[in-house]
C-alpha cells in the first residue's frame, strides 16, 4: 500500500495558496508605495531643515535655489529625490516660481524664491495628488 496525497488535497492547497497570494500580492504594492511616501516626507524634512539652516547662517536670507544648499556639502550634499508614487517618477528637479506657490504637477520640488512672497523659503513636493492616507502631497 502506497502513502501520498489524493489530487483534491494536492488541489485544495494550491487553491488555498492562490487564495493566500490574492490577498498578499496587493498588500505587498501598498507597502511599497508607502515606504516611497515616507522617503518622500522624510526628504522634505531634511530640505526644510537644510533651509533654515542656511537661513540662520546668512542672517535672514533664504537661498535663492536649492542647489545654492549643496554648495560645499555644508547643508546637503545633493538634493535628495522627491517621491510620489504612482503618479510621477523619482526626482529632485526643482521648479522655481515666479508668483506664487502653486505647484503645477509636473514633478520634484517647488520652492518659492521670491522675495517679496509672504511664503518666501517654503518647498513643497510638486504633486497635486493625494497619498495613501488622502492628503495632497502640497499640504505637507
Amino acid at each position: 500500500m502506497k502513502k501520498g496525497f489524493t489530487l483534491i488535497e494536492l488541489m485544495i492547497v494550491v487553491a488555498i495558496i492562490g487564495i493566500l497570494a490574492a490577498i498578499a500580492i496587493p498588500k505587498f504594492a501598498e507597502l511599497i508605495r508607502k515606504t516611497g511616501e515616507g522617503s518622500s516626507k522624510g526628504n522634505l524634512g531634511t530640505m526644510r531643515s537644510a533651509i533654515s539652516i542656511y537661513y540662520g547662517d546668512m542672517e535672514g536670507l533664504y537661498p535663492r535655489t536649492m542647489t545654492a544648499l549643496t554648495v560645499g556639502a555644508k547643508y546637503l550634499t545633493n538634493i535628495p529625490p522627491a517621491k510620489a508614487p504612482a503618479y510621477h517618477a523619482d526626482n529632485s528637479a526643482e521648479s522655481l516660481l515666479s508668483v506664487v506657490v502653486n505647484p503645477d504637477d509636473a514633478t520634484g520640488w517647488v520652492y518659492n524664491d521670491i522675495l517679496t512672497n509672504a511664503n518666501n523659503g517654503s518647498i513643497l513636493v510638486n504633486c497635486t495628488h493625494t497619498d495613501t492616507k488622502g492628503s495632497i502631497w502640497t499640504a505637507y
